[in-house]
């Protein structure tokens, strides 16, 4: 798995390094520990390819000018892959490479293939990711469609990392939202046989209710008529759940997602993993009882206010089973990392969690939240909020049937998390390079296309290790190199700091230079070492192209 852009800066460092140990020799530093070197990429080219500001972190140490001590450091930097070393600004190193250096980028990606970016930097960590997770009382909405692009690309990313990544869904199958479900439903079934029955005002008003109450009806007809209300309430739940957690799977594995667990809330209670982390907190101090309730005392694990754990009339809240469920996944299942994307409305759920796992002894570091932030359809300068086809909210199922799979994970990985966005509908379909997603598919589909045609003339991709890349003397030829040598580090990055949308962005970027590429370079007619050197480049593009789109299950089409 290499990473050449990593091997540079290890390279970098070393040498920073051994500089500084010959200035502290010859007296013209002196040090009792040198701090951390960091090796970054200048944002603007001139200066440099990579730089470090470790003399401004060490004169804080030397009580000395920064600029002083990166000069007297810079003197005595040695790397034959360095061109040339200079100082800039307050004390900034910058090193500028031999060109040469991205030669081995382009047949390191067509050795390595699918494996390019990969890496083992997650040392086989055991980690869960849980996202989506909507309720089963209905269809799913856009920020079920966001958590799940975003939410399924980081399990992706950190597999590719080297994690051992296990992707969950919870199912809210208990609590208030389930009760209410049971008396909604039982209203619409004895609506459809002329009983007068009203669903409750905090109850489930759409159509989809409807629907499951007439299918259950042709089913089992007036069976459960004349039946006790819990019986009745208890049939039409079970059915009704069963079916929506079977669209729920159909709709998701339509956008690509598959789990590894679908894991019950119901079955918490089943086990009695509630009761007993209930018993646990009680035992340790942290509960205490008012007005007849169960309190946790969240405030003193740091959280704003203590929460109620059981309310007066014995029925645990949604937080008890859900402190049960991260004892289940980091005591029961030993998961050392726990992920969970949250809608917006979630953003004070992190605190008591926090607060909980501090309370069982478990680091709440362990835990990580993904707080989403809020979705708008446009369409031209219109907010849409109906699909055109039911007349309905739009559902995570019309999105897919309006605009694809691909362009619906595309844009909701185009922006981080934590950012709003707008979803453009009409940009989503259009087939110019406008639309993001197209541009980066088309990119590939044109590398096929040129591949194909080559073909067709009898010229075939000669041994890559044998090929002489010093023939690819442009500019455009040269950043389109290194933005190659870029994809193990940004994958690597993606990982660490749980950001899809570095993959997004970093397609679009390299889309960008190829399509320029191709623009100003011709491949075939060219002579045959620059032909060879061309095609070389522009397959290694197609196969980092497709590589970045698998981690967010997008399709790298051949032909567009």
């Amino acid at each position: 798995m290499i990473n050449i852009v990593m091997d540079i800066k290890n390279n970098l460092i070393n040498s920073i390094k051994r500089a500084i140990n010959k200035a502290a020799f010859d007296g013209v530093i002196s040090f009792d520990e040198v701090p951390e070197i960091e090796i970054e990429v200048p944002k603007e080219k001139n200066f440099g390819d990579f730089s470090t500001n470790v003399a401004m972190r060490m004169a804080s140490i030397l009580k000395k000018n920064p600029r002083q001590i990166a000069q007297a450091i810079a003197k005595y930097i040695d790397d034959e892959r360095t061109e040339k070393v200079d100082v800039a600004g307050p004390g900034f190193i910058n090193f500028y490479l031999k060109k040469d250096w991205v030669y081995d980028v382009i047949p390191a990606i067509l050795r390595e293939g699918e494996d390019y970016g990969r890496s083992n930097i997650g040392k086989g960590e055991k980690v869960q990711v849980e996202y989506v997770s909507a309720n089963p009382t209905g269809p799913m909405h856009m920020g079920n469609a966001r958590g799940g692009a975003i939410g399924d690309s980081i399990a992706s990313i950190l597999e590719a990392s080297g994690y051992n990544v296990t992707r969950e869904f919870y199912i809210n199958d208990a609590g208030n939202q389930i009760e209410k479900f049971a008396l909604s439903l039982e209203a619409r079934y004895l609506q459809l046989f002329g009983q007068p029955a009203e669903i409750p005002e905090n109850g489930y008003h759409g159509e989809d209710i409807v629907e499951r109450a007439k299918e259950f009806k042709d089913i089992y007809g007036d069976r459960y008529l004349n039946t006790s209300p819990e019986e009745r309430r208890k049939a039409l739940c079970d059915y009704a759940l069963k079916k929506n957690v079977e669209k729920l799977k159909a709709d998701l594995e339509a956008y690509g997602i598959k789990y590894d667990v679908w894991f019950s809330e119901q079955s918490l209670y089943d086990s009695g993993k509630v009761d007993d982390v209930i018993k646990t907190l009680k035992a340790n101090g942290s509960t205490y009882e008012k007005d007849g309730a169960i309190w946790f005392k969240a405030s003193d694990y740091g959280a704003p206010k203590d929460e109620v754990l059981v309310r007066s009339n014995g029925i645990p809240t949604y937080l008890a089973s859900d402190i049960a469920y991260h004892r289940d996944k980091f005591i029961d299942r030993g998961f050392e990392r726990v992920i969970t994307v949250l809608g917006a409305d979630h953003h004070g759920h992190m605190a008591r969690m926090h607060a909980a796992m501090k309370a069982l002894g478990i680091d709440p570091e362990r835990l990580q939240f993904i707080i989403l932030q809020l979705v708008r359809l446009v369409r031209g300068k219109e907010v849409v909020r109906m699909s055109k086809r039911t007349g309905k909210a739009i559902s995570l199922i019309d999105l897919i049937e309006e605009v694809g799979k691909d362009a619906a994970r595309f844009f909701f990985t185009m922006r981080s998390a934590d950012s709003q966005m707008d979803f453009d509908l009409d940009l989503a379909v259009q087939k110019s390079n406008e639309n993001p997603v197209y541009y980066v598919q088309y990119a590939h589909a044109r590398i096929c296309s040129m591949e194909s045609i080559l073909k067709q003339e009898g010229i075939a991709l000669r041994d890559p290790d044998k090929i002489d890349y010093s023939a690819l003397k442009q500019e455009v030829e040269w950043e389109l190199m290194r933005k190659l040598a870029d994809y193990p580090e940004e994958v690597a990055l993606a990982a660490q700091n749980l950001e899809p949308h570095r993959i997004t962005r970093y397609l679009l970027d390299l889309a960008g230079l190829f399509h320029n590429f191709y623009n100003t370079c011709r491949v075939k007619g060219e002579e045959e070492e620059l032909l060879q050197a061309r095609f070389a480049l522009a397959l290694a593009v197609k196969v980092v192209i497709k590589n970045g789109l698998d981690l967010l299950k997008i399709t790298a089409p051949e032909r567009m």
